[in-house]
């Protein structure tokens, strides 16, 4: 039994072009790694400096002037200063020690990231509840898993987030529900 073997030639050009095209895609390919790999640690500069320091002034490093925040209680701000910062200051206000130290997930995909964070605090103040009414500080520690999907723009700032954590854990946590 005999094996016959057909070679198809293909010209020098051909297979140049080929390699070319392979080579482009792969270099597409490893400045979008790179491009995500900057993102989320422009994002771990976020959550582990400037929010966890409450350096607001700082925000503008990654967030757009005119950003739209979806919140998990289904309110949106349009806007950074003052209208996101003021959903985020009040966290402060009763736990002053609110901190996000990890993102045990993080990832993402063209002009997508996503990152898991751990936030963790204290409720040691009183906590505002509007009309100059106040509940008073239960001293229980809260440890959250939240999560942020930022939308980029060419400008490598945030025009758009997605926030996630759940409220009922939270409140359970620091001792205001069963």
């Amino acid at each position: 039994m005999a094996a016959t073997v057909t070679f198809t030639s293909c010209s020098n050009s051909g297979q140049e072009e080929k390699i070319k095209l392979l080579q482009a895609e792969l270099d597409k390919y490893k400045a979008d790694e790179a491009l995500t790999a900057h993102r989320l640690l422009v994002f771990d500069t976020l959550d582990y400096d400037f929010y966890s320091n409450q350096k607001w002034d700082k925000f503008n490093h990654s967030h757009a002037d005119n950003i739209r925040v979806y919140y998990p209680d289904g309110s949106i701000t349009e806007g950074l200063f003052p209208q996101h910062i003021d959903m985020l200051t009040p966290m402060f206000a009763f736990a002053p020690d609110t901190k996000i130290k990890e993102h045990p997930i993080a990832f993402g995909k063209g002009d997508w990231t996503c990152a898991v964070g751990v936030m963790e605090g204290t409720f040691t103040e009183p906590m505002p509840i509007g009309n100059g009414k106040f509940i008073p500080p239960t001293g229980k520690k809260f440890k959250l898993r939240m999560t942020t999907i930022g939308h980029w723009g060419a400008d490598g700032k945030m025009f758009e987030e997605h926030l996630f954590w759940d409220n009922q854990s939270f409140m359970k946590q620091i001792g205001l529900t069963n």
